[in-house]
């Protein structure tokens, strides 16, 4: 069924979580209300306990994250972090990207976790599920925190965004970069004004991440794209273009990701599908389906990124095909970095120079 398009806004809906306990029943007047209200943002310090997180997804490319923030304002309908929002017995849909959490402490934190006996240093990867440079970042600098701390320790970091608010930073990332300490990914799945306008509506332009990417190539931070997600009948027609774009821009790596809908995610993106296309939603579904073993979606690991069958293996065949003709690295989207250089806290910190 088919929702309300808020303008700034990705989802149609303040559906719930799975985990919702809420018993409040509104009047038919009441509901009106609340599907026609615009979601104002609301920012919400969140202290962390932990800051690292552990993944051990074979199909992940980095074993520990950070993320500043939950909840992110950059709107991306199909973004698979949304169902954390459940989780605080909050909406996946509106909530996720107005209702945003900042973890104040997070640099204190992360030094905490670096000076415990027997931590041994391994890439961390900023922005895994929700994008260090959203908005809030600019008056909140959480990610530049992190970001100075892993320069003062020479721990290396990886980071995710399609916030050009990173080159705010470059002078950080310059100088890890310098030191084999950092590199950049920049998500772009879309060359398309008007549908980045409704599926990642407040995200900066395709033309602002590219001219970024030039920028942090241009000061020597190893950069590269995902080309993340790939939908059916959406965007899957623009991959080539894609892969030239970010080619000539500065990228030497670049990944893709097929549409993921887990948990909240898929009823949520159908009703974004019907209302923006609702002529062509059940295709787009069909074709999501053919590529995940005939359901909605397919959470094994080695198929929930790249999908499976006809359709997913003509999608590899174009991208590596573009790739390789764009002189790009094919499925990878972070470099590998130094670690023997960490200097735990608490240890003398000898020939600093930023």
């Amino acid at each position: 069924m088919a929702g309300t398009f808020f303008k700034g806004r990705g989802a149609v809906s303040r559906v719930d979580g799975r985990f919702s306990e809420r018993t409040v029943d509104f009047s038919p007047e009441e509901e009106a209300a609340n599907r026609q209200a615009a979601p104002r943002s609301v920012y919400k310090a969140m202290q962390a306990g932990k800051i690292i997180a552990r993944n051990n997804s074979p199909d992940v490319p980095f074993n520990r994250s950070i993320n500043p923030y939950q909840g992110c304002e950059h709107g991306c309908i199909y973004c698979y972090a949304r169902p954390s929002h459940s989780y605080l017995d909050l909406s996946p849909g509106l909530d996720f990207e107005s209702r945003i959490f900042y973890k104040p402490n997070a640099a204190e934190r992360l030094e905490a976790a670096w000076s415990k006996n027997g931590y041994e240093c391994e890439p961390i990867t900023i922005g895994a599920n929700t994008d260090p440079y959203q908005p809030l970042e600019k008056q909140q600098r959480i990610t530049r925190q992190l970001l100075t701390l892993f320069l003062k320790h020479r721990h290396p970091v990886n980071l995710i965004t399609k916030g050009t608010l990173i080159l705010r930073d470059i002078d950080l990332l310059a100088a890890l970069a310098a030191r084999r300490l950092c590199s950049v990914a920049i998500s772009l799945p879309t060359l398309d004004v008007a549908l980045k306008r409704i599926m990642e509506p407040r995200v900066p332009s395709a033309d602002s991440r590219l001219k970024a990417m030039s920028t942090l190539n241009d000061a020597g931070i190893p950069v590269s794209t995902l080309v993340a997600p790939v939908i059916p009948a959406i965007n899957d027609h623009e991959l080539e273009n894609i892969l030239e774009a970010v080619a000539a821009h500065g990228a030497n790596q670049a990944h893709y990701v097929f549409l993921r809908l887990p948990h909240e995610v898929r009823p949520l993106f159908v009703e974004w599908l019907e209302t923006h296309f609702p002529d062509r939603a059940e295709h787009v579904m069909s074709l999501v389906r053919q590529a995940s073993g005939g359901k909605d979606y397919d959470a094994r690991f080695g198929v929930r990124q790249r999908g499976r069958g006809p359709y997913a293996d003509m999608l590899a065949t174009r991208f590596d095909a573009a790739a390789r003709r764009h002189g790009l690295v094919r499925h990878r989207y972070q470099e590998r970095l130094d670690c023997s250089q960490f200097e735990p806290p608490g240890q003398r910190q000898l020939g600093l120079d930023f």
